[in-house]
């Protein structure tokens, strides 16, 4: 819970609900620490995120990052001079969903009456991912409409290889 009020509340609250009623496990924190000035606040959040995880768990920690996030992040870090594309796996850290649009893991959660939140500031362009995603992107589709499969494409090659080296 980043303690940014309202949402962050629902969302702990959702989570901690839809975990009591299936019989799992949860262990929930708390960021009481004030943000420094001049810190991108997603930048902060997420540091604080993988400090919490590395101290709750050594287990695997699965996320929801989906094709969206990979084509926005990899413009992000292009526009940054430094093209990125996020890893299937970081430390503990497995995202599975890398080549999934987005509007099917809605539509899994929808099917499967799996209840989800929409965090409200991910529609606040005053954070640059925001921005890219719903100012830059539109235009960008419309210069390449195939922006996803070309990452898509870029995704699973860089899976490929990645396999091999864990496997050498």
């Amino acid at each position: 819970n980043h303690g940014t009020g309202k949402h962050a509340d629902e969302a702990t609250n959702l989570v901690r609900d839809y975990c009591r009623e299936h019989g799992l496990d949860l262990a929930v924190g708390w960021n009481g620490k004030k943000m420094p000035d001049g810190v991108s606040a997603e930048a902060w959040w997420r540091e604080q995120r993988y400090k919490f995880f590395e101290d709750v768990t050594d287990l695997p920690v699965i996320t929801a990052h989906h094709l969206g996030d990979v084509v926005e992040n990899w413009i992000f870090t292009s526009l940054n001079g430094n093209p990125f594309l996020i890893p299937y796996r970081r430390d503990q850290y497995l995202r599975p969903f890398l080549t999934t649009e987005k509007s099917n893991l809605e539509s899994w959660c929808n099917r499967k009456e799996v209840p989800y939140i929409v965090d409200p500031s991910n529609i606040d362009t005053k954070y640059r991912r925001n921005y890219i995603r719903h100012i830059m992107m539109p235009h960008v589709e419309k210069i390449n409409p195939g922006i996803r499969k070309t990452i898509k494409k870029k995704l699973i090659n860089s899976f490929k290889h990645s396999c091999k080296e864990d496997i050498l």
